[in-house]
């Protein structure tokens, strides 16, 4: 089991320790509901130093970036940042990842912790052409800076101004006294902020100060329990449940991240599937009657047949209401839809919504 620098930090914070993608990681400190209302209302760090960056870099960086990513790289500018995935050769999602376009010949990988290797040994494989590929997963510390009074917590470390950063934009810079820290205007919560990438020999340094800073806004630490409840609200997948080998990014709601305009890792298979049609799709739906769904749930009709899985579910602590995310076969995919969440062998009626579930 892996830590990260600052395991030893939450462990005295009181923190309840898990095994989470080969890491010890803190679960919660005060408790979830706690912890989720504190970055939906105000501001929270998460230490996400698992997550695995790879530089990739030379003349060919864009051209291997873009035929393993199925979105256009070709559309980023310095600064800027892009959601996509790595398809795989039967139709599948090795991984879904950021893309960091530092300059025109450098780019920053952030891959989900579980996939590291597999995805080093995936891109790697259609690395014919010489690009320099520097893993620099363990030697990368990464903390979510998170909420509403994010940019004003963290206004006085740096002379970046944050309050005015784009979404999906990134900078370098000075963050507490240490010079190239990367600041980037993303997060997997929906409440704004930042995620802060710097070398982990000053782990300990940068989180001081960042709580320190953010006394007066009454900063708190948050663990992985809040990070899945926010990232649910917002419909956000998360690999492993929502998206994995098996799933077609057609079916999972990721076309808007698939650009058939260039050549890439089973661009053929998937442009056949799209325009072939989907049997099932990825749907949001919330719990009508009481119950909360849980991963791994059937899914069934009011003649109970099977039509399906829930991929994520958790009772919403915004919502005060159960929710979840599961696909289901195409013709129960529409918004009003009534279906059934199989639990503990009894039907639970629950409606087909659009995601975010959250609104804010």
């Amino acid at each position: 089991m892996k830590n990260t620098a600052l395991t030893d930090k939450h462990v005295a914070l009181g923190a309840k320790m898990v095994p989470f993608a080969g890491f010890n990681m803190p679960v919660q400190y005060a408790g979830i509901n706690t912890e989720h209302e504190t970055v939906r209302n105000n501001v929270g760090v998460f230490d996400v130093s698992h997550m695995g960056e790879f530089i990739i870099k030379g003349e060919k960086a864009l051209s291997l970036i873009q035929k393993v990513s199925a979105n256009d790289a070709s559309k980023l500018f310095d600064g800027k940042i892009q959601y996509s995935y790595l398809p795989n050769d039967n139709g599948g999602i090795i991984d879904d990842l950021l893309v960091y376009r530092i300059d025109e010949k450098t780019y920053m990988l952030v891959v989900n912790a579980s996939n590291i290797e597999k995805d080093w040994t995936w891109i790697q494989q259609y690395n014919t052409e010489g690009v320099e590929m520097i893993n620099i997963s363990d030697r990368t510390s990464l903390l979510a800076v998170q909420g509403p009074l994010a940019a004003k917590a963290l206004a006085s470390l740096t002379d970046i101004e944050l309050a005015n950063m784009e979404y999906y934009t990134f900078k370098k810079g000075v963050f507490a006294g240490i010079p190239n820290v990367l600041i980037s205007a993303t997060g997997y919560t929906g409440a704004g902020g930042f995620e802060i990438y710097f070398d982990t020999i000053h782990s300990e340094t940068i989180w001081n100060a960042i709580f320190e800073a953010g006394r007066p806004y009454d900063i708190q630490p948050i663990g992985l329990g809040a990070r899945d409840t926010l990232r649910l609200e917002m419909g956000f997948c998360l690999y492993g449940n929502d998206i994995d080998e098996n799933t077609c990014p057609i079916e999972a709601g990721l076309g808007w991240v698939t650009k058939f305009t260039k050549d890439f890792v089973n661009a053929d298979g998937l442009r056949a599937r799209k325009e072939q049609g989907v049997t099932r799709k990825l749907i949001g739906f919330e719990m009508i009657e009481r119950g909360i769904p849980r991963h791994g749930y059937e899914i069934v009709d009011g003649d109970d047949q099977i039509i399906g899985v829930v991929t994520s579910g958790t009772q919403s602590p915004s919502l005060q209401k159960a929710v979840g995310m599961g696909y289901v076969s195409k013709v129960f995919s529409k918004e009003g839809s009534e279906i059934y969440i199989k639990i503990r062998d009894k039907k639970i009626k629950a409606k087909v919504v659009k995601t975010p579930f959250y609104k804010g």
